[in-house]
């Protein structure tokens, strides 16, 4: 193997092993906000084949406590958002940006108020795109938010953190794996090319062995 395939192969590899940074990870929203602080309303949707190319629209819905009905308070598609009269100016867009392939629409909500407290639910509209041709699905995610007046340490928030921390360690050791994968297949490669370098040396010297030996016979 040559050099130039030597580092074609390590170039694969990289790309390879940088691909897993953009593993997405469904982590459950924080359920508790604080009276007079922001709350991210966490909503992530992740698509189960990356190499599917998807779009999306995102609609958000909101039920507030001791009410049936779900009013929609927020939409976000081609990187539009829109928030709708209830909500003015207390919404955020905290999700995936620059790109049409949502996987993670989460909303950032301003000065919580404990009228806030209720039910969010968040929807994806998302086309799934392949050859010939394209589907549709609807995935829906729900928030039971509750607003207090001082933070609690809640087993939503627990379980939110632990699963974060596992995530990043799964990564961590999986981007280690491919690392270790990939210095072997390069450590393989240069210790073939530097054999069959020896081989063609060892070659070239027993030929001129030979070439010299029926010299001399011939000189006799």
């Amino acid at each position: 193997m040559t050099p130039i395939h030597t580092l074609l192969l390590f170039l694969s590899c990289t790309l390879f092993v940088h691909q897993c940074h953009g593993a997405c990870a469904e982590v459950d929203s924080d359920t508790e906000a604080v009276a007079g602080q922001g709350f991210k309303l966490g909503c992530i949707s992740c698509k189960k084949r990356s190499e599917v190319k998807a779009s999306a629209s995102v609609e958000w819905y909101f039920q507030a406590d001791g009410e049936f009905d779900f009013v929609q308070i927020y939409t976000y598609e081609d990187g539009s958002p829109t928030e709708k009269e209830d909500f003015k100016g207390r919404l955020d867009w905290n999700g995936t940006k620059r790109s049409r392939d949502i996987q993670d629409a989460s909303i950032y909500l301003l000065n919580v108020t404990f009228n806030d407290s209720g039910t969010y639910s968040c929807f994806f509209n998302r086309i799934l795109s392949f050859d010939n041709y394209e589907y549709t699905t609807t995935i829906n995610k729900v928030v039971h938010l509750k607003v207090v007046a001082k933070a609690t340490r809640g087993t939503a928030s627990i379980a939110s953190e632990v699963m974060m921390y596992v995530s990043i360690i799964g990564l961590q050791v999986w981007l280690l794996i491919e690392m270790i994968y990939c210095y072997r297949k390069i450590s393989a490669a240069g210790e073939e090319a530097l054999r069959e370098a020896a081989n063609a040396e060892y070659l070239a010297i027993a030929s001129e062995s030979k070439d010299n030996c029926a010299g001399v016979q011939v000189g006799e």
